[in-house]
């Protein structure tokens, strides 16, 4: 064969393999955090409480309507056979604001439950990463098919993983840094208006941050393609014993 004849790499080949890795990544940080449809229900409910609140200063048609409209999103996505996990988290989240302000009669408290889980959502955060398991890694492991595999096996993602809880958390505290001070000195309909506000620019800061970090990460390991090799492996190992104690 001559030189002509020889194959040449194809230059664009890791290129190709970047994007390849990156648009991966793109797709299950979607999946994982419910794209723009879950960005939608995420604030949709707030939004109509803090609206109808600053109009009529009516709580109970507030919260009403807030609940009514996350319900509605639910059935939707029950009807059209869609993942519902970020509608129902919605769903409960609504109904504890609405549960919690009818019982106090302080209209801001329709907002306290979800703030105090996100100061805890933030916390887990960076207490997971500073004990070994970054949460990121927790939720992403089985969207990436790869498990735990990064702890133990995957040092470079398992570094990235600490980088992107580390992000999630501090965007998190920050977000209640300005949230909390608000509850105590703003109005219902102040501090509506900024949590509505902050309800999308951080996320996607943090999502952002997260592609960031995965993006330049090594490749996750396919756990369940392992094991499926493995499965075939066995396989092909019995019946090559089989048929070896068939055989004179």
């Amino acid at each position: 064969m001559t030189s002509v004849d020889k194959p040449t790499a194809d230059p664009s080949a890791p290129d190709q393999d970047a994007r390849t890795d990156k648009a991966v990544t793109e797709a299950a940080l979607f999946e994982a955090f419910g794209g723009v449809r879950g960005m939608v229900e995420t604030v949709l409910p707030g939004l109509l409480f803090v609206t109808i609140y600053t109009i009529n200063k009516n709580l109970h048609v507030s919260a009403i309507a807030a609940l009514a409209v996350s319900v509605v999103l639910v059935v939707v996505r029950l009807v059209r056979r869609d993942t519902v996990k970020h509608a129902f988290s919605g769903v409960f989240g609504v109904a504890f604001g609405v549960v919690f302000a009818m019982m106090t009669g302080n209209a801001k408290d329709f907002y306290l439950p979800g703030m105090i889980y996100t100061l805890g959502l933030a916390l887990a955060y960076i207490v997971t990463t500073l004990a070994g398991v970054p949460l990121i890694g927790l939720i992403l492991g089985p969207v990436f098919k790869e498990n735990l595999s990064w702890r133990t096996r995957n040092p470079g993602r398992k570094k990235a993983y600490a980088k992107a809880s580390w992000a999630w958390g501090l965007i998190l505290l920050a977000k209640c840094a300005i949230l909390f001070p608000l509850y105590w000195w703003a109005d219902t309909a102040q501090l509506g208006w900024v949590l509505v506000a902050l309800k999308i620019p951080p996320f996607l800061l943090a999502v952002y941050l997260t592609w960031v970090f995965l993006a330049k990460a090594p490749p996750p390991i396919d756990v369940f393609a392992e094991m499926e090799a493995e499965e075939e492996a066995e396989k092909a190992r019995k019946e090559a014993a089989a048929k070896g104690r068939i055989e004179p």
